[in-house]
């Protein structure tokens, strides 16, 4: 995987806290000038003016779903002060925060989408585990995306990130990515980001809780650094399912993304399955 792509995952990952060019650089492996020469060859955004670019962006976004005030949006973009932050954002966006707020309307704003980092890889897949599993709830972040499913998923993994070992009655040390339905006539795609919780687990009213219900999976396993996840999907599209003699299922919530207790956000690397929901 190229620096590039472990850069713009880092960005991504963890846009809303400090982060610095000597970090990216380590993550990266290569020179912190190197990595800013290539990254701007390869982007056309310089590496500081993408990561603002993207905190600004989120921040936008959050003003227009009508955020209870402006100073906690700073904060979760990185900026220290309700002031600093008003003068970023107004010299990149052309607007003031509490216009944005008040209007509750994103038109005309130079958003900065998150740039794709998955590149195509060569992928070997292992013999999966087929098993049934009962049914069982996730609570975090379901949020709709538009095609391609990908880009924008990072972000919304910060969003349920801080919940992680602080929700009484949560199955701890894994995560579930689940892909819902999609919807409209753009086809978004539905996404929830969280965690495994017991039917007595005290949920923040703020999360989201969806119920998977009782099915038997495919269990294939991913290899190598999160971003080329997009691979091992394609492959198991391609080569395994035709081969199998299975059928996906068609039940809701018939893909999903499992991360293991040695997955790690920051470096993009752990156990990472893909569970398919199979007919029986």
């Amino acid at each position: 995987m190229s620096a590039v792509a472990k850069t713009i995952w880092m960005i991504e990952s963890r846009f809303g806290v400090p982060l610095s060019l000597d970090e990216m650089a380590v993550h990266a492996g290569i020179s912190k000038y190197h990595l800013s020469r290539v990254f701007a060859q390869q982007t056309g955004h310089s590496i500081s003016g993408y990561l603002r670019g993207r905190r600004l962006t989120e921040a936008a976004k959050a003003l227009a779903g009508g955020a209870p005030d402006i100073l906690g949006v700073a904060l979760d973009a990185g900026y220290g002060s309700h002031e600093a932050f008003t003068r970023a954002f107004h010299e990149v966006m052309g607007a003031t925060p509490d216009d944005v707020r008040q209007g509750r309307s994103l038109e005309g704003l130079p958003l900065l989408q998150p740039l794709r980092m998955d590149p195509q890889t060569e992928v070997k897949l292992s013999a999966p585990r087929i098993e049934r599993r009962a049914a069982f709830r996730v609570a975090g972040v379901l949020e709709r995306h538009l095609p391609p499913l990908g880009a924008s998923i990072p972000a919304q993994w910060q969003k349920v990130n801080p919940y992680f070992g602080n929700v009484p009655g949560a199955v701890e040390g894994v995560a579930y990515g689940v892909c819902g339905h999609c919807a409209g006539e753009r086809g978004e795609s539905e996404y929830m980001a969280g965690m495994e919780v017991s039917d007595v687990a005290e949920v923040p009213p703020e999360l989201d809780v969806i119920t998977i219900p009782a099915q038997r999976y495919a269990r294939l396993g991913h290899r190598g650094h999160i971003t080329t996840i997009r691979s091992t999907i394609d492959a198991i599209y391609a080569h395994w399912l035709p081969q199998s003699g299975y059928r996906r299922s068609q039940a809701p919530y018939n893909f999903i993304e499992y991360y293991g207790p040695d997955f790690s956000g920051a470096t993009g690397l752990g156990t990472v399955e893909i569970w398919l929901a199979l007919e029986d």
